[in-house]
């Protein structure tokens, strides 16, 4: 699913397009998207006037801060991605104007806001499992699965970082994607992050030095920055806003390869809690 770098791209991009538009309709043919209110129609009636006055990013959650003090909350999940463009319906079929969002991966649109310039934000979304909800301000800061969510990465403090890993008898990679712990980061940064710091990604995280742990907290900071700085990872759905893939495949280092960029050797991939794990074995020794 788009993680941390996918979803500050997407945040930046729609930022640039679409502060100060306002909602004018919105279409879905998928009502399970919408989580709240309880219907879609109640949705519909609560979003249409309410303008976009800021856009953050809450570990992997896009958050659209509305008139009237309410919040869009849109979490993409495992294949959904948000896009900007414009699309006209043609045999019950919805037909982009520009080329790049007619890849195939940005066609299943399930779920489409019409803004006052003209134009749309859409949500493609292959598995539907993506979530939606508008809620009143008040009741999104009271939110469990936002007051549960562990610190951003690029705002964590070394000592904080330390404080929040060092006790758990899990393995390092479990407590990197635990998002109670440390919010944002997934199964390809996690994998990227711990090949940099040249940590077997099975170590308990409470048997890790100093050294070790500072070597991580900055490789964790420099995959996402440079993960940011390129677009994300389009491996599998994710795109960013005008349809166009991330690149940072280009600099992608153990994360479904083959060979080991620093000594060539077979890259391995492990189960770890149902989720895959690459490493190096000679770079990453246990």
């Amino acid at each position: 699913m788009p993680e941390l770098p996918e979803v500050e791209t997407t945040v930046r991009d729609l930022r640039k397009k679409v502060l100060k538009r306002t909602f004018v309709d919105v279409w879905t043919d998928t009502e399970k998207i919408i989580k709240c209110p309880s219907s879609f129609r109640k949705f519909k009636k609560e979003i249409i006037g309410k303008k976009i006055e800021d856009i953050k990013r809450k570990g992997k959650n896009i958050l659209f801060f509305l008139s009237q003090k309410k919040v869009l909350l849109v979490h993409q999940k495992l294949t959904g991605h948000l896009l900007y463009g414009k699309w006209r319906k043609k045999n019950n079929k919805w037909t982009p104007t520009r080329g790049s969002l007619s890849e195939k991966v940005n066609t299943f649109l399930h779920l489409i806001f019409f803004l006052d310039n003209g134009k749309q934000i859409a949500l493609s979304d292959l598995r539907k499992f993506a979530k939606v909800a508008l809620y009143p301000l008040e009741k999104f800061h009271q939110l469990k699965e936002i007051k549960e969510l562990g610190p951003d990465p690029l705002t964590l403090t070394f000592e904080k970082f330390k404080e929040r890993i060092s006790s758990s008898k899990k393995s390092i990679k479990e407590v990197l994607m635990d998002q109670k712990i440390i919010s944002g980061v997934g199964n390809i940064y996690s994998a990227e992050a711990l090949f940099l710091a040249k940590i077997h990604p099975l170590k308990k995280a409470s048997d890790l030095s100093e050294k070790e742990k500072k070597r991580l907290f900055k490789a964790i900071r420099k995959v996402l920055k440079e993960a940011i700085k390129l677009g994300g990872e389009s491996i599998s759905d994710y795109r960013k806003i005008d349809g166009t893939k991330g690149l940072y495949d280009r600099i992608r280092r153990v994360y479904r390869r083959d060979k080991c960029p620093i000594c060539s050797s077979q890259i391995k991939k492990i189960k770890i809690n149902q989720r895959s794990a690459y490493f190096c074995p000679k770079c990453q020794k246990l």
